[in-house]
Formats: structure tokens, C-alpha cells, sequence
């Protein structure tokens, strides 16, 4: 249903297991369903929100994405995860906010431009140019 109405594709699994946490705290959030049963579950599927969201930022990025941008990524959407978890209304939108900045970042950057080549790939131009 939501790939007709984005404008880009949704996994049908990465569908059901955000909805299913969404469904999870929102039930825990109005009291149908017993928090301390249920927070376990929600935190298991928001980690794998989280993780599929960064693999799917990283294969559309440009250019390969640093370790660095990796961890940050997990450790703001584990701690994100948490706050909502816990409904900590200040911390959790701070959070989500950062993550959302640093995907935009990441997706909006240019290409980068190999401008210096390694000594190894001058010598092959070089050869190729007088071989004929």
C-alpha cells in the first residue's frame, strides 16, 4: 500500500516490523498491553528498524560510508529506540532529529572526485601511451 502512494519502495518485512512496534508501544502507550511483557518485544524490532534503515541509507549512498558514519548511526537509533521505549519526550525527538540530519547529510552530499592518483596508476598511463 505505501509503494503506490512514496515515492520510493518499502520491504514488505521492514513494513511489518515497524508497524509492529509502532502497534506495540502505541498498545503499551494506552494501556491495552502490559508494558513490561511487551517493551522487550518493541526493542528487539526497533533494532532491526534501525539496522535496515542504515543498510538501506548506505546502498544509496554515493559514495561508501566510513565506520565512523555507521556507529554513529546505530548508537543515535539504539539510544533513539530507548527514549521511545521509555517515553522520554525530550531526548527521543533530539535524537531522531540528529538521525534524520545525518541521513539527509549523507544522501544530499556530492560524489567525491579521485583526483590523485597513486604513483602505480601514472606508470600504467605512461606505459599504455607508448606501447603503440
Amino acid at each position: 500500500m505505501f509503494n503506490r502512494i512514496l515515492p520510493f519502495n518499502i520491504c514488505p518485512i521492514c513494513a511489518g516490523v515497524s508497524g509492529t512496534w509502532l502497534w506495540i508501544l502505541c498498545g503499551v502507550y494506552l494501556g491495552w498491553l502490559e508494558a513490561e511483557s511487551w517493551k522487550l518485544i518493541a526493542a528487539l524490532a526497533m533494532g532491526g528498524s534501525v539496522v535496515g534503515i542504515m543498510y538501506q541509507v548506505e546502498k544509496k549512498a554515493k559514495s561508501p560510508l566510513s565506520l565512523w558514519w555507521k556507529t554513529a548511526f546505530v548508537a543515535g537509533g539504539i539510544a533513539a529506540a530507548r527514549s521511545l521505549i521509555l517515553w522520554q519526550w525530550v531526548i527521543g525527538p533530539i535524537l531522531i532529529t540528529f538521525l534524520i540530519s545525518l541521513v539527509v547529510f549523507i544522501l544530499l552530499r556530492p560524489a567525491p572526485r579521485y583526483t590523485k592518483k597513486s604513483r602505480a596508476v601514472k606508470e600504467l598511463e605512461e606505459k599504455m601511451k607508448s606501447c603503440c
